[in-house]
């Protein structure tokens, strides 16, 4: 799995994970879904994001999701 693929399947789970939260567990959580979306936001202007640090770290090759 490529370092671009990896980032969107963590995102997408986080989302996931978080809506399961916020239905189930509190309506509070609605803030993590918030902070996930937000952290998608900076990363797609600035090109960083935190999740790629981990993931290189754990090995993870880089690539192109969509190639």
């Amino acid at each position: 799995m490529s370092l671009d693929r990896a980032v969107l399947a963590f995102a997408g789970v986080m989302i996931l994970l978080s809506v399961a939260l916020t239905v189930w567990v509190s309506p509070l959580f609605m803030w993590f879904t918030v902070f996930i979306g937000l952290n998608m936001l900076q990363s797609a202007f600035t090109g960083w994001c935190p999740a790629v640090i981990v993931f290189k770290k754990l090995g993870v090759k880089e690539g192109h999701a969509f190639s």
